[in-house]
């Protein structure tokens, strides 16, 4: 009830009023009782203690006088003006001066009933009974009185009707200020609350519509006041956190799309280990999906434990690998924290294709190395042989001395060109030389070229082709480089007598043609049909270098067939031997 700012005004205007009131009509009642008692005893002083005439005629009695008490009473009766005497609220009483008996008064009744008070007693003692006591509900004054040889007691004694009276009448007016005071302060504290309030109930609106996420809205200041730069400022502020947010929010949103599409796997985990965030690359490299229920030390935790994570003072962090299936990850591990919390980080990168080129590069130049190393032992020994003892051969044996360094030497030069090809094809710069040709003529023509070498080998070479072979566009000289490839590995890894067909057509859409080259000689097994097109990969090394391979024809002629947005590769077939299929674009590369 009292939470709202309203009633709270309200109540602290009315507890105002009441206080007020009540103190001030504490301060008239206690005024006024204080003024009276004040007033009584004044009153009773000066004229018993100061008029001296007054005194005289109480004291001094008459030659025949023949009572005291009515001498005094008719001194009294002459004076009541003066002493207040009403008979009603204040009466004088004339008492023995020795008993305290009743004698006269100016009330008979009230004087047979008189109880004795300390003022009285004061008087009985011989003084002058003139002490006031707020906490009773009268006043009263005696003096000892001594005449014609007796001893009297005046007592006046007043009941404080009057002051009671006043007391109640001035209660009623206080009661009905405050009335009136308590209707004038609920008014005002409802005009006061309203134009204190009103601005804070728009404050508070604003404040409920910005945590809503509306900044837009603005509160109208109609004061300048406290309460008016309070508005002002908070639809500053309001602007001001629009603007933050803003660029919060873009800073976020840029954040995420390179979170989320970075190559790089990122995760990261609270202090505990548990995962926080985590994007697609990490995922995909990790194999699996990566949730809530993983925790660091399910990922990570025989690469490095987390403690030693946590313990680790930045820029501090640790490099580690590890393998997932067949792929080679490279992992930075780092602590990192915030005002609130901290956690690790743990980056991944792919470093497979790195290391299977780092192999590949090693592998490569190992081959080189022992490809050019052979012949040129070779040469080497033969021309020491001739350089020594050249005169003491016979001359057919220097003939082919020399006849082994010339192929030797040639047998260096094709590796060298065959590298310097393929360095081209690496490097981007040997580009095609496009022309439309006949397929059909070329691939007769290269049926034609190698028969006679088939037929020195027993080999029965064969040409199928579909009728109406289309013209194609492509560097001719390259493709028949890779065909007469093809085919002088048939001839040279099937055993004489053997059967070779070549066979062309167009594929079904209509917008290729393909070649195929088939043979019933050694094969190659299953295991190593993948590596064939890799560069010095051969599958009988022995037997490639005693036919003359250097292991780079195929590798040379995949590059071309890519080239050419092609495809090159080996038919499953369950007859022995080796089925090599190639496809090219009929309208050149271009069009794929």
């Amino acid at each position: 009830m009292f939470r709202s700012l309203h009633m709270k005004l309200m109540l602290i205007m009315v507890l105002l009023i009441v206080s007020l009131m009540t103190v001030v009509g504490s301060f008239l009642i206690n005024s006024v009782v204080t003024f009276y008692l004040d007033e009584f005893y004044e009153q009773m002083g000066s004229k018993f203690m100061d008029d001296q005439d007054f005194v005289d005629a109480l004291r001094i009695a008459g030659e025949e006088e023949t009572s005291g008490a009515q001498a005094i009473q008719d001194v009294l009766e002459a004076n009541v003006g003066s002493l207040g005497v009403d008979s009603h609220a204040r009466n004088y009483y004339i008492l023995n001066g020795v008993t305290g008996a009743y004698l006269a008064g100016s009330n008979d009744e009230l004087g047979a009933s008189l109880e004795p008070t300390p003022n009285l007693y004061r008087a009985l003692q011989g003084e002058v009974g003139s002490q006031s006591n707020v906490a009773v509900d009268f006043m009263d004054f005696a003096v000892p009185i001594e005449r014609g040889g007796n001893r009297y007691i005046i007592y006046i004694l007043d009941s404080r009707e009057t002051v009671t009276a006043l007391n109640d009448q001035l209660f009623f007016i206080i009661l009905e200020s405050l009335v009136f005071g308590l209707i004038i302060s609920i008014l005002l504290s409802f005009l006061l609350s309203k134009t204190m309030i009103a601005p804070i109930e728009m404050l508070t609106v604003g404040a409920e519509r910005v945590a809503a996420g509306d900044f837009s809205h603005k509160i109208d200041v109609a004061s300048r006041d406290e309460i008016g730069v309070l508005t002002n400022t908070f639809n500053n502020m309001a602007s001001q956190l629009q603007t933050t947010l803003q660029e919060v929010e873009n800073e976020r949103n840029k954040l995420d799309t390179l979170f989320l599409h970075m190559t790089d796997g990122v995760v990261a985990f609270d202090p505990s280990g548990a995962v926080i965030h985590v994007n697609p690359a990490a995922q995909g490299m990790l194999g699996r999906r990566v949730g809530g229920a993983d925790s660091y030390g399910a990922l990570f935790g025989e690469i490095a434990p987390l403690s030693r994570l946590l313990a680790l003072r930045q820029p501090g962090y640790l490099e580690e690998e590890m393998q997932v299936d067949d792929r080679s990850l490279e992992l930075l591990l780092a602590p990192f924290s915030g005002e609130n919390q901290g956690g690790v980080m743990v980056v991944i990168h792919d470093v497979t294709e790195q290391r299977k080129t780092e192999e590949e590069r090693k592998e490569f130049v190992a081959n080189v190395s022992h490809e050019l190393r052979t012949p040129l032992t070779n040469i080497r020994s033969y021309a020491e042989t001739l350089a020594g003892d050249g005169g003491d051969l016979p001359p057919e044996m220097r003939k082919n001395f020399f006849d082994v360094i010339l192929n030797e030497s040639d047998r260096m030069t094709h590796i060298v060109q065959d590298l310097l090809t393929l360095s081209r094809f690496d490097s981007g710069k040997n580009e095609l030389k496009l022309t439309c040709f006949s397929f059909e003529k070329m691939v007769k023509d290269v049926y034609h070229a190698v028969l006679l070498e088939a037929g020195r080998h027993g080999h029965a070479l064969t040409l199928d082709l579909e009728p109406g072979l289309p013209e194609l566009t492509a560097d001719r000289e390259r493709v028949t480089q890779v065909l007469m490839n093809i085919i002088s590995n048939s001839i040279k890894y099937t055993p004489d007598g053997g059967r070779i067909q070549m066979s062309a057509g167009v594929t079904a859409n209509g917008r290729k043609v393909w070649l195929e080259v088939a043979d019933n000689g050694i094969g190659i097994p299953k295991k190593d049909r993948n590596r064939i097109f890799e560069r010095f990969y051969r599958v009988d090394k022995a037997r490639s270098r005693e036919s003359g391979g250097t292991g780079l024809g195929l590798s040379i002629a995949r590059e071309i067939i890519l080239q050419h947005k092609g495809t090159i590769g080996i038919v499953d077939t369950e007859e022995p031997g080796l089925t090599v299929r190639m496809t090219l674009w009929i309208e050149g590369p271009a069009h794929e």
